[in-house]
């Protein structure tokens, strides 16, 4: 199916920070650190990035984590990760700021005619595909030199004991845009935020078929959007991994709260749920809710 509407909202894109902690520090004050990289897809073809840095910054100055360039599809991480950095030790302590430089990348997105444009931070950008054609700039102001600060929420840079887990959320739809003025370019103003990775919590969606119901479930999937209807991530396919007749799918890195969820047919069935799709289900930090659906009737 065809993505349209590039400036929808996507929600539950992340960046996790695979940090976790137990202790008052490591080994001679220090603290493991990880990094990893989630995201949901918005409603366009492709969004790539070149991550050539990743910062630490404190009161003793910038902690490089990471000068090792990472490119990545963020359309590719709707329900899994990539790693960024891995086992870093870092000074134990409390931390302002994490930076992120980017050295560029690209959106592929869908015109009015049914076709698509890149549009790319350089004609000559890495990350292009072999044979790309380029129709305009993708502008990534200071990106490279500066970079992007990531706002962090209940003290997520307290960076104490063993491990410690954070979890950036990087709004991809809300990230890229066209520039005012009608000049056809496109420009990225990355919105992210984060916070503790144990504050978050997951969904496990099953469904099955109610007595005398013939219906394939695997053709079908599980759905989710906020309480206000926001598509959240993207739909996940309901498959039976122990063939005992419940299919199942779920949903990672949730901020605690209210959600909707369905189990959602191809476009030429039509099905009945006990609970009526869309469920409302709640999100609690730390846990996994199950929604449990059973077929009814389908046609």
């Amino acid at each position: 199916m065809a993505r349209t509407g590039l400036m929808q909202r996507a929600t539950v894109a992340a960046l996790a920070l695979a940090l976790a902690a137990c202790g008052e520090s490591g080994p001679n004050g220090t603290t493991s650190l990880s990094v990893q990289l989630k995201d949901a897809p918005g409603d366009f073809h492709t969004a790539v990035v070149t991550i050539s840095e990743v910062d630490l910054v404190g009161s003793g100055g910038v902690t490089v984590l990471s000068t090792t360039p990472t490119t990545v599809d963020l359309l590719t991480l709707a329900n899994s990760t990539a790693d960024l950095v891995k086992d870093v030790a870092v000074p134990s302590g409390t931390y302002t700021e994490l930076r992120i430089k980017l050295s560029g990348g690209y959106v592929e997105v869908e015109n009015a005619d049914g076709s698509t444009s890149i549009y790319a931070s350089s004609p000559t950008y890495a990350g292009l595909p072999s044979g790309a054609q380029v129709a305009g700039q993708l502008q990534m102001p200071s990106l490279a030199q500066s970079g992007l600060k990531v706002t962090m929420a209940n003290n997520a840079l307290d960076i104490t004991g063993d491990q410690k887990i954070l979890l950036i959320d990087f709004d991809v739809t809300q990230s890229f845009g066209h520039q005012a003025g009608g000049s056809g370019m496109w420009v990225m103003h990355p919105v992210i935020t984060g916070g503790d990775i144990s504050v978050t919590g997951g969904l496990h969606v099953t469904a099955q078929l109610g007595q005398g119901v013939t219906f394939d479930l695997g053709t079908a999937s599980a759905t989710l959007t906020d309480a206000n209807d926001v598509p959240v991530g993207s739909p996940q396919p309901l498959t039976d991994a122990d063939a005992n007749g419940v299919f199942d799918a779920s949903f990672s890195f949730l901020a605690p709260g209210s959600y909707k969820v369905s189990i959602t047919p191809p476009v030429s069935a039509t099905i009945t749920t006990d609970p009526a799709s869309p469920a409302a289900v709640t999100v609690t930090a730390g846990a996994t809710t199950t929604a449990a659906f059973t077929v009814t009737a389908a046609q």
